[in-house]
């Protein structure tokens, strides 16, 4: 049970952490590879969604600085000043803030939490977060300000799950169609709860979100932040090598010798939650309810992961900036099982395995065929992606090397972003942010029937033994048992060659100088922005306070 936070204990913690009243202010230009899909919880997938969407809208309660996502000792109260267990531990309430406002200075209550779940289970809206609720009964009010969330069964990650869902304003979107609402006018213009609101939106030229007065957990000691997109990652450095934008994360690796050269960046870095894959597609990308005519065959992805020299690609795309990938975890995730038996590098082996396929005969342009078909393939990469399109370049090298012809097929990132959700794909070069928690194996590697309606697996990776032991080790109360039936089922997913693990990479970015940040988190360094500052002595026209709305 999770004791009141008074707004006494509140002043008093900002207090201690010093009154940035005096140098507070300013405006951050954050630059990014790409533009946000969405600015709804719900229906933002990619980072840029998800870093803007957490910045507008507040949850029950954050994730705190450990990353402890058992039990709920290590959360931070946000909309929810405190919390009750029910006496069997199936239910939990959270107390809404009486102080809590949507950015209209409409109050935030219980009704929005109950609406918001059911628009999240609707099948209408598609929603990427349906994977997470999964476990949770039901929503109910206790009056205004009380949120009851219903469990079916206990687990470790209780807590955790409950704090995924984002109330939105029913007062806003309570009558729209769950199947209107991706396209709707109030979607693209949100109304949050969290200490930034939303200005303005220019699809793919920029994003402008202000800090909200009279916030109950404080105004941020920032004025604005400005997103920026640019699709072409040597345009949007070359920004802040001059100073005109303040932050680019992730930094591309080849780009930290250009960072060392400019005196006003820095470079941050630590543990990543990135990792990236080659997946194949299990379904014909021309009619979804047809096998791949390549990839559907479990030994024929077995052969090509059995071709790539995945440590070699990894030294030369990243240097030390990367390790191998395992599976769909990353290391710094408490359930990482770094013992996983892996499909080795062995290019004789691949070569036998695709002569017993019947791909035998090599042509005078060094290509395997079966019969008068030639073994190809296509990649599909975004061309923002100067890694992404290295490691293609890469592959495709050392997939000739067996008599394998691929093709990369580069696209503005939309139209990537389309593709790989439509299955319009052989392979595709992706990646996931994760989180510190495993959770997130449902949406992005589990079968239809465990995903909640999710179209993340792109791929369409199916195999019920995977989705039972993802199942088993994320309802586990044990922590034994809950590493080893996950360990079970990154062991299935790695056996039947879903994805070729590439890479799990290391956090860089790009920060100028001039800003004062209490705390760079690995899994989600936006938490913080709201405590940034500017330095005094290097303020610029643009940190000029805005006239308020």
């Amino acid at each position: 049970m999770r004791a009141p936070l008074t707004k006494l204990a509140l002043l008093l913690a900002l207090v201690a952490c010093g009154d940035r009243t005096g140098d507070g202010g300013g405006t951050v230009i954050i630059g990014a590879a790409a533009d946000a899909d969405a600015v709804l919880p719900g229906l933002a997938g990619g980072v840029q969604g998800r870093v803007v969407t957490e910045l507008l809208f507040d949850r029950f309660a954050d994730l705190g600085p450990a990353l402890q996502t058992v039990g709920d000792g290590g959360f931070l109260p946000r909309l929810a000043e405190r919390w009750t267990w029910g006496a069997d531990s199936l239910t939990i309430t959270f107390h809404i803030d009486p102080d809590a406002r949507w950015h209209d200075d409409t109050p935030v209550t219980a009704d929005d939490a109950v609406f918001t779940f059911g628009l999240l289970m609707d099948p209408a809206l598609a929603s990427r977060m349906a994977a997470d609720m999964a476990g949770i009964d039901s929503v109910t009010a206790s009056g205004a300000q009380d949120v009851v969330v219903h469990f079916a069964q206990r687990s470790a990650e209780q807590f955790y799950q409950a704090t995924l869902m984002v109330p939105l304003p029913r007062h806003i979107y309570g009558s729209i169609p769950a199947g209107d609402l991706r396209t709707h006018a109030a979607a693209q213009a949100p109304v949050g709860s969290g200490r930034f609101r939303f200005v303005s939106w220019e699809p793919r030229v920029r994003l402008e979100l202000a800090a909200v007065d009279g916030h109950a957990r404080g105004r941020p000691s920032l004025d604005r932040v400005i997103f920026t997109p640019s699709p072409d990652p040597t345009s949007g450095l070359a920004r802040v090598w001059a100073g005109d934008t303040d932050v680019w994360e992730p930094l591309p690796p080849n780009d930290l010798a250009d960072a060392a050269q400019h005196a006003h960046v820095r470079v941050i870095t630590g543990p990543g939650f990135d990792y990236g894959f080659l997946a194949f597609n299990f379904r014909d990308a021309r009619n979804e309810a047809r096998a791949h005519p390549l990839f559907g065959d479990r030994t024929m992805r077995r052969a090509i992961t059995m071709a790539v020299d995945r440590d070699a690609l990894r030294r030369a795309v990243f240097d030390s900036l990367a390790v191998n990938g395992l599976g769909p975890f990353v290391r710094a995730q408490i359930t990482a099982d770094t013992t996983i038996r892996q499909i080795p590098f062995d290019r004789d082996a691949a070569a036998a395995l695709l002569d017993s396929l019947g791909w035998r005969t090599i042509g005078a342009d060094g290509v395997r065929r079966r019969g008068t078909q030639r073994l190809t393939f296509s990649i599909l990469v975004p061309s923002s992606s100067t890694v992404r399109n290295r490691a293609a370049v890469l592959l495709q090298d050392q997939l000739r090397q067996v008599g394998v012809d691929v093709r990369i097929e580069g696209m503005e990132f939309q139209t990537f972003f389309d593709r790989m959700a439509q299955g319009r794909f052989d392979a595709v070069i992706s990646g996931w942010r994760t989180t510190p928690s495993p959770r997130g194996l449902r949406g992005t590697w589990g079968g239809a029937a465990i995903t909640g309606g999710s179209r993340q697996n792109a791929g369409r990776y199916e195999n019920p033994d995977f989705d039972a032991a993802v199942l088993a080790g994320l309802g586990a109360l044990d922590p034994a048992e809950r590493s080893a039936r996950l360990s079970e089922a990154f062991q299935i997913i790695t056996d039947d060659a879903a994805a070729i693990w590439m890479y799990e990479t290391r956090n860089a970015a790009a920060v100028h100088q001039r800003l004062r940040i209490p705390e760079w988190r690995s899994d989600a360094w936006w938490l913080t922005l709201g405590d940034w500052t500017v330095d005094p002595a290097q303020r610029l026209p643009r940190d000029a306070r805005p006239e308020a709305p």
